[in-house]
């Protein structure tokens, strides 16, 4: 398949023998050719855990200082005086069985899944919806708990969820190209440092092995870990 005229920019603009720091790899993407869209910035990582010989993994959350960039939108699995509470705190979308049905139906028209503890036997026939999306509401992500008002502000304010997948990777997103390289920058720093203390106790040695940051249309670069490790 021929190169687009974009991607023909982008050796000009990255060596790939080279490792970056994280300002210097944001400016890069900056600077590489435009799109008509606001392009999200990503993490990736490479970690040393094999999901394959332990039953340990990686998941978490981390609440961005300068959000996402994009606004979420939240549906909330609750009964009674819940359903109040969740749509004064502006949640999208709020019920029981009725959204359950909905989304049992295949619609998952939300971003975070959020579902107070009596519920969650209710939301067990959802799991094969609402698994394979990352949606399905989790203790350990905080969006399962009767403090919906916290968790949809969380959400809002920025909260995102990072988990390992089947080849030991974690992607991640940090925010919009067009948010300043010093914003960019403290919400990677963020969600590295909750990655890192992520590490489980099973990890002998290194526990990243590799870095890299891309935006959606535009180059891969590959991150300086030594001296992010010497910070």
């Amino acid at each position: 398949m021929a190169q687009t005229k974009r991607k023909k920019e982008f050796p000009k603009l990255v060596d790939k023998n080279k490792r970056y720091t994280l300002s210097e790899a944001v400016e890069i993407l900056k600077k590489a050719p435009k799109t008509k869209f606001d392009q999200t910035v990503e993490l990736s990582f490479k970690v040393n855990l094999n999901p394959k010989e332990t039953s340990a993994s990686i998941r978490g959350t981390v609440t961005l200082p300068h959000g996402t960039g994009k606004t979420r939108s939240v549906a909330v699995f609750c009964k009674g005086e819940y359903e109040k509470r969740a749509k004064d705190a502006g949640a999208d979308f709020v019920g029981s069985e009725e959204l359950i049905k909905k989304v049992s139906g295949g619609w998952c028209d939300f971003d975070v899944a959020i579902a107070t503890p009596e519920m969650m036997k209710d939301l067990g026939r959802l799991g094969k919806v609402l698994g394979p999306r990352g949606l399905m509401p989790n203790p350990k992500a905080g969006t399962v708990t009767d403090d919906v008002e916290k968790a949809i502000a969380d959400v809002k304010k920025g909260k995102i969820e990072f988990r390992m997948d089947k080849q030991s990777n974690i992607h991640a997103p940090i925010g919009k190209l067009s948010f300043e390289t010093n914003a960019l920058c403290e919400n990677g720093k963020e969600l590295i440092g909750a990655i890192e203390h992520s590490r489980p106790s099973v990890v002998k040695g290194v526990f990243i092995k590799s870095m890299s940051i891309s935006s959606t249309m535009g180059p891969g670069l590959k991150l300086d870990l030594i001296r992010w490790n010497n910070r």
